[in-house]
Parts: structure tokens; C-alpha cells; sequence
């Protein structure tokens, strides 16, 4: 790697170098449920014929960067890519299913395709493989590095559960939104740009370092991928206009929106959940408003801040059950004219405007969290350009 390396090269190297390790350990798997992976990979279609479809390899970059950020070899970094991608399929294959997707990147989902069931036991049989990747690389740290995955994985499941639950809520905070957020997406991006610094026995401050910039930018990641579940293109994410808001989904944008306060608040509120008032606070509130204080990332502990390193807890009164009899995304469809509506709701409300603004915000706290370790240079840009590029995607 050179430094004028673009993120293009980044990737493709990332995509070259654990193809081979990635083909290895699908190979492990029974031909039944191989079929499905290779197809959920994108390595061939519905037919099992050879496809050129496939993930953009952000996962196994940050892994390999972190190896030469932490001054070992990329290669170093090649298993937990692979393990870590594992995962992260794992999780996108039960998504799907649990969101009610037919369709990822133009192309049936497993579930549509082979049914639930299938769907179930492919990402079950990815999540196990990803362990057994690290242990079998014959490196003394495997056990550490799948230590560090498990614990990500647990996380992000639970984040995952969180989701869940909100759609039977009405009342989600914004606390309790980030904290989902930081848990679904944040903690596995954190253990992938880690656990190559893992796997190279680095120093506990340059593994800590490289977490928090891989947490941080998860949450920016996810407020990108909020901001396009409501006004991506479909024609480039894949997914219908609109698609959050027809699932009710409890995202950044709408939250935020439904935490407004307002009028136009109150009637977004009677779209998609058919009453008047939220009970929550302006986003930009003071703490303890029900707002997010400002959003500051780096603020501390309890100030309605970020909470820097302490990432927040989710809120108990949520836990307490509020509207738990709500059936969210299973109500009524809405019509394409109250889509549109809630849609112009939500922007007017400052949705749209106050998760660009977190986005900016943690990937701030992330280009901040590689100036925290005596990283190698060339690598070190290389993740502060990978940030940029997870940013300013558009799918």
C-alpha cells in the first residue's frame, strides 16, 4: 500500500486477499447449506451458476488496515476479515427475514428465495464458522480475537433484539435509539477494526484506540444507512423508496422527528401509529428532556452527550413496556400518499437534518479516536479515508 492508495484499491485488495480464506472456509460447509451462502455472497445465482456479485469488503479492510496500523503485515489482519464478513452475512441473512426483504442488491434474499427456514440455519452455520476460522489460523492470539468477536457478535444481537422491541413501542427515546444503533452496528465495525491489531498482539491502548474508531464509525455508518432507508435512490440501494417508514421502523430520522415535539410531530405520530403525541423531547433538548442534548459524542457521562467511551445504556423506561402491545410494522400498510406525507413530516420535524448532523458528529469522534495511538502513518490515512468513503456512500 502507497500512500496514494485510493479507498477503490483499499477494497479490491481487501476483496483479493480473503477471497481464497473465504472460499476455504465456505467449503467447510455442507453442499445443502453451501449452495444458500454462495448465493447470499453473491458468488453464484439462484441456479448455482457462477455470478460476479458481491460485497464491497469494508469489514475485511478495516481488519487488515488495523493488522498494518498496529505495524504487522496485512495478512496478519486476513482471518479476522474473513471472520468478522462471516458474521456481518450471518446477521444480513436474518435481517432480511426478520425485516420481510424480498430483495438485497437487485437480487431475491435467501429467505424469499429458499424460505425461512433456510435462512435460519445458513446464517446459524456462518455465525459458528467464523469462530472456528479463527481458531484453526494458528495464530496464538486466535483465542483472543475470537473472544473479542463473540463479544461483538453478543452485542450486536442484543442491538438487534432492541430493534425489535422498538417496533412495539411508540415511545422510543433517543438515548435508547443511539444506544440500539451503537450495539447493531457499531460493535461489530469496532471488533473489525480491531481485531487485526488483535491477531498482531498489539498494545492494549492501539486495540482500544482502533475499537472506538470502529464504534464511532458504525453509529455514522448506521445514521448514512437510516438516512438512505428514507431518501436513497432505489435504483442504486436496492430497496423501495421510502422503505423505513413503510416498515415503521424505529430509525434515526424518525425518531428524531417523532422527539420534535410539534405539530407536525403529533401528526406524523397519527400516520404511522394512528394517535396524536409522542411525549418526547426536541433532539437538541437539555438533558433529561427526552432529547439528545446536543449530540456531542465526545460529551460525558449522563450530560446528554455521547458519552465518549462510555457507550450508553438503554433507557429502562423504555424496558418498561410502554405501548408493548403496539404491533408496528405489522399495522396497516400505508398508502403512497401518507409515504410521501410522513415523509415531508419527517424532514420539516428536522429528522433528516439532525441524523446527517450525528453522522458528521461520530465520524469526527472516529478520525479523533486514531489520533489517540502511535499508529503506522500510511495505514492510519488509509482508515481515516475508508471513514470518509462509509460516509459519503450512497447505497
Amino acid at each position: 500500500m502507497t500512500p496514494t492508495t485510493t479507498v477503490s484499491d483499499i477494497l479490491e485488495r481487501a476483496r483479493k486477499a480473503i477471497q481464497p480464506s473465504m472460499l476455504e472456509a465456505v467449503n467447510r460447509l455442507g453442499p445443502a447449506i453451501r449452495d444458500v451462502v454462495t448465493y447470499h455472497l453473491g458468488w453464484t445465482d439462484a441456479n448455482g451458476h457462477p455470478s460476479a456479485a458481491g460485497g464491497k469488503g469494508v469489514r475485511p479492510a478495516l481488519a487488515m488496515l488495523s493488522a498494518e496500523a498496529a505495524w504487522a503485515d496485512a495478512g496478519v489482519g486476513i482471518p479476522g476479515g474473513v471472520a468478522v464478513e462471516l458474521v456481518h452475512n450471518f446477521s444480513l441473512i436474518h435481517d432480511d427475514l426478520m425485516d420481510g426483504d424480498l430483495e438485497r442488491h437487485h437480487r431475491p434474499t435467501v429467505w424469499a428465495l429458499w424460505g425461512a427456514e433456510w435462512a435460519v440455519i445458513a446464517g446459524d452455520a456462518l455465525a459458528s464458522l467464523a469462530t472456528q476460522v479463527l481458531l484453526s489460523a494458528g495464530n496464538p492470539a486466535g483465542s483472543a480475537a475470537a473472544a473479542a468477536l463473540s463479544e461483538a457478535t453478543a452485542e450486536m444481537i442484543a442491538g438487534q433484539a432492541e430493534d425489535l422491541a422498538f417496533e412495539r413501542r411508540r415511545h422510543v427515546s433517543i438515548e435508547s435509539c443511539m444506544a440500539m444503533s451503537t450495539a447493531k452496528t457499531g460493535a461489530l465495525l469496532g471488533c473489525a477494526a480491531s481485531i487485526g491489531a488483535i491477531l498482531a498482539a498489539a498494545p492494549p491502548a492501539t486495540t482500544r484506540a482502533l475499537r472506538d474508531y470502529g464504534r464511532h464509525l458504525g453509529v455514522a455508518f448506521q445514521a448514512v444507512d437510516d438516512l438512505l432507508g428514507i431518501w436513497g435512490d432505489p435504483a442504486v440501494t436496492g430497496k423501495p423508496v421510502g422503505n423505513d417508514i413503510r416498515q415503521r421502523k424505529k430509525s434515526m430520522p424518525i425518531v428524531a422527528a417523532l422527539c420534535a415535539g410539534d405539530d407536525e410531530s403529533k401528526e406524523l405520530m397519527g400516520i404511522l401509529y394512528g394517535d396524536g403525541g409522542y411525549g418526547g423531547g426536541s433532539p437538541s433538548g437539555s438533558p433529561g428532556d427526552g432529547g439528545y442534548g446536543g449530540g456531542n459524542p465526545s460529551g460525558s457521562p449522563g450530560d446528554g452527550g455521547y458519552g465518549g467511551g462510555d457507550w450508553p445504556a438503554i433507557d429502562e423506561a423504555d424496558l418498561a413496556g410502554n405501548g408493548s402491545d403496539f404491533q408496528g410494522a405489522r399495522a396497516k400498510p400505508l398508502s403512497e400518499e401518507s409515504l410521501e406525507r410522513a415523509t415531508r413530516l419527517i424532514e420539516a420535524c428536522g429528522g433528516r437534518d439532525w441524523t446527517a448532523a450525528r453522522a458528521k458528529a461520530h465520524l469526527d469522534a472516529a478520525l479523533g479516536s486514531l489520533e489517540r495511538a502511535r499508529l503506522s502513518a500510511v495505514p492510519r490515512r488509509a482508515l481515516a479515508d475508508l471513514a470518509l468513503f462509509v460516509v459519503e456512500r450512497e447505497s
